[in-house]
């Protein structure tokens, strides 16, 4: 059995289905910047190749585990702390996004309301 499970798999399913949201509901009433978009995909990119990455560390933490051999338990240690950088960098990769769209929130709804001759008080507030 081993120690960890890798749970790319679910992530890779919320991943493309926070995509499909995200594109969905920006074509819907917003006129979509090319630019953002292609950013956007990069970003989802280098997720993806970050979770692959991962999926490759908890193999071999796995096997590694499993050895029980104490040079191999050791090199575990800088795998993990490599697979928490890895997750760090992922989690940065997605506030990013998130930033990017309340930027964009921002930027659409001030130029609604300028075309409407008012102006927008209200602000988002990223959490």
């Amino acid at each position: 059995m081993s120690l960890l499970r890798p749970c790319c798999y679910s992530i890779k399913r919320n991943q493309r289905e926070m995509e499909g949201a995200v594109f969905s509901s920006m074509s819907d009433g917003a006129q979509v910047d090319a630019k953002m978009l292609q950013t956007f995909q990069k970003s989802f990119l280098q997720v993806q190749n970050i979770l692959d990455q991962n999926r490759l560390l908890i193999n071999e933490i796995n096997q590694n585990h499993e050895s029980k051999m104490p040079d191999n338990l050791s090199r575990n240690v800088g795998l993990i702390r490599e697979l928490n950088n890895n997750i760090r960098r992922v989690v940065d990769v997605y506030s990013g996004i998130s930033a990017s769209l309340v930027r964009s929130a921002e930027t659409t709804s001030e130029g609604e309301s300028r075309s409407n001759g008012k102006s927008n008080t209200k602000r988002l507030r990223s959490g």
